[in-house]
């Protein structure tokens, strides 16, 4: 159906609706109170706008639905700009969820090892993709470190001509005889390391332009060599910059080196104290898993304890 003339158009959930959502649960307002102090200020945003803002039903893009967030933030006990921030330009209307470095640094942080990773790369990280989902499996061998990762991607394109992902990842070690990157899905096109960051970058080809809200997928196996003296793996995690609809983490663990606890881990940017944490339990095939019911932006990530 079209949206309504006098409504917003609706889009998946945004770090703009967490944002808002946390600061209402924070200050314990309720939506109709926030609304007269708004009315008070000659701002008339109604309970139900509000309502679709913090669910991410809508996003505010006129001027005087910018006005209103401006207006929230102090009565949310929010610096100037931090909703504000989180909006990033106008956005065209229709389905497609164009990225922007604000979502990646509202995960990231500010000067993250992503950003030093990429360079001016930063700001046109993926952003003719939406990643919809992700599925990784990594392995441990005898001495407790990893060999491989392999991640299967489904992508859609948010326009037209979107030709490539790349994919980047923060090893516990460099080892002495390197990385090898195998797709299976997909063409690489390019990969470097970056030494200080313990990173391994590469650029996979989907083999011709997509159109618009066409899907792929990009299948790939990282391989890790081996070091004289390995390094003990204690985590693996995933920063997720927008809502996926699946993401999966398996994590194999050598028959003669099992960890004596396993966790699950959920935070809503690098650096936060986790948001929740539960005990996972190993199978009889010595794995542990993560499969979140909902998947809004976040670090999500299995974490565990050797004898």
């Amino acid at each position: 159906m079209p949206t309504s003339p006098t409504h917003e158009h609706s889009r998946p959930e945004t770090n703009f609706a967490l944002a808002l959502r946390d600061a209402l649960r924070r200050r314990g307002l309720p939506l109709e109170r926030v609304c007269g102090r708004l009315h008070a200020q000659g701002i008339n945003v109604s309970v139900a706008t509000l309502s679709r803002w913090q669910r991410g039903r809508s996003q505010p893009e006129r001027s005087r639905s910018l006005q209103a967030v401006d207006a929230l933030e102090p009565i949310l006990g929010l610096e100037p700009g931090t909703l504000r921030s989180l909006l990033g330009p106008h956005r065209p209307r229709g389905r497609a969820l164009f990225q922007d470095p604000a979502a990646t640094r509202c995960v990231y942080g500010d000067k993250s090892d992503l950003e030093q990773a990429l360079g001016e790369a930063f700001d046109a990280f993926n952003t003719d993709t939406q990643l919809l989902v992700a599925h990784e499996t990594m392995t441990l061998d005898e001495h407790r470190s990893t060999r491989e990762i392999a991640v299967t991607s489904v992508l859609r394109a948010v326009r037209d001509g979107a030709r490539q992902l790349t994919v980047v990842h923060f090893l516990d070690e460099l080892p002495a005889d390197g990385v090898d990157i195998v797709v299976r899905n997909g063409e690489m096109t390019g990969s470097h390391v970056v030494p200080d960051l313990r990173s391994v970058m590469a650029d996979i080809s989907f083999g011709r332009p997509l159109a618009r809200n066409e899907t792929a997928v990009v299948d790939y196996t990282l391989r890790i060599g081996r070091t004289p003296t390995p390094t003990p793996s204690h985590a693996h995690e995933r920063r997720i910059r927008h809502p996926l609809r699946t993401y999966l983490l398996h994590v194999r663990f050598h028959p003669s080196a099992l960890p004596t606890r396993c966790h699950y881990f959920y935070r809503a940017r690098l650096g936060d104290e986790p948001r929740q944490r539960h005990r996972v339990e190993l199978d009889a095939s010595h794995t542990a898993h993560l499969l979140p019911a909902k998947c809004p932006p976040g670090v999500y990530g299995l974490e565990w304890e050797w004898d």
